[in-house]
């Protein structure tokens, strides 16, 4: 008789909920039957005295048993098998010439709009038209970054109103398109470096708000970095000018908790921009897991996605990717240092200790 352990009574939990998450996790087999199960299989639950539980099904076939064939464990699970096809959708989607709508994408995948519509949005994080415009906008950037006509670029990613090309991209470009074009020429970009606690950061702004903020140990490569975004743009050291903001960044991170309003020019997908929203909901020293966020934005298999917005987040601190961390509380990777994010992550809860015993 197996002997429950805090590991065996888990998974056993797992297969009783038929936990479709636990998928590819582990297999289980039953002695009774001589065959083995993956944890969602919907097949009734044998007794507990029965059940050993496997790493892989190559394991479960070693000691003897043989693979479901209701539930399939030795083949890819039903969670992967949607993921695949939902990749195969958006390689179609950018690969196609002419946008596609909902009704030619489900058709394509076989399924019924309001399923793929639901699938589609669970696996990728968005929705095929928040897709579908991401994918527009991207094939904008290439073809603008081409030197082609703002006409040429305007119908080649798909769009045909203009007034829909113009509010869409001026909004996702930061400026507008002839402006991108020409690689950020007209654009004004003002900045500031100055010192703080964890080294150097720059503040920079456009007349929207503030578009960058990065920390690092040397000034001149925090300004190349800078410049490098934009080549034709004018950017130019205006310490007088970002006075107020280098002052507002350098107290958020060296005394944390304070609230900043500054105004921000964001610029990302539409399912970056949900991340980064939800970032700038978490409370100064608490912290929230890639998975909750997913959970959080209406989007819980997007974790991987989540984990990418926040590499993608070039506002450190105002958008605090340094709250986000792995499921068991860990300080996983940061676009400015790991110490840099354990360190704000200890400023924070300090603070945030001292408020509560007040």
């Amino acid at each position: 008789m197996n002997t429950p352990t805090a590991s065996f009574a888990q998974k056993w939990a797992q297969v009783l909920a038929r936990d479709a998450r636990a998928d590819g996790r582990f297999v289980y087999s039953v002695a009774s039957t001589g065959v083995y199960c993956r944890p969602s299989c919907p097949s009734r639950p044998k007794r507990v005295e029965n059940i050993a539980f496997h790493a892989t099904p190559k394991e479960a076939e070693k000691a003897g048993f043989r693979a479901c064939k209701r539930c399939t464990p030795n083949e890819d699970s039903p969670n992967a098998r949607q993921a695949a096809l939902m990749q195969r959708m958006c390689r179609f989607i950018g690969r196609s010439d002419e946008t596609p709508t909902l009704k030619v994408l489900a058709e394509r995948a076989k399924m019924s709009p309001h399923h793929f519509q639901r699938t589609f949005k669970a696996i990728v994080g968005i929705t095929p038209n928040a897709y579908v415009r991401a994918q527009r906008m991207k094939r904008v950037r290439e073809e603008l970054s081409g030197k082609k006509k703002i006409t040429d670029a305007m119908y080649s990613a798909g769009y045909a109103s203009s007034g829909r090309f113009y509010e869409e991209s001026d909004r996702a470009l930061g400026m507008t398109p002839s402006a991108y074009r020409k690689g950020g020429e007209g654009v004004a970009i003002r900045f500031a470096v100055g010192a703080c606690s964890l080294g150097r950061v720059l503040v920079a702004s456009t007349e929207r708000g503030v578009c960058h903020i990065s920390l690092g140990e040397s000034e001149a490569r925090l300004v190349r970095e800078l410049r490098n975004r934009f080549p034709k743009a004018t950017v130019e050291e205006s310490t007088r000018a970002m006075a107020r903001a280098l002052t507002a960044i350098v107290r958020a991170v060296d005394k944390p908790g304070a609230s900043i309003a500054l105004a921000l020019d964001i610029r990302g997908t539409v399912f970056q921009e949900r991340v980064w929203s939800a970032l700038r909901a978490i409370p100064a020293g608490s912290t929230k897991s890639y998975a909750e966020i997913a959970q959080a934005i209406g989007s819980p298999k997007a974790v991987r996605a989540v984990g990418s917005a926040c590499g993608a987040n070039e506002i450190a601190v105002l958008i605090p990717c340094h709250r986000a961390v792995r499921s068991d509380g860990s300080i996983s990777g940061y676009r400015w240092g790991t110490e840099r994010k354990r360190e704000l992550l200890a400023r924070e809860l300090s603070v945030r200790g001292k408020i509560g015993k007040k």
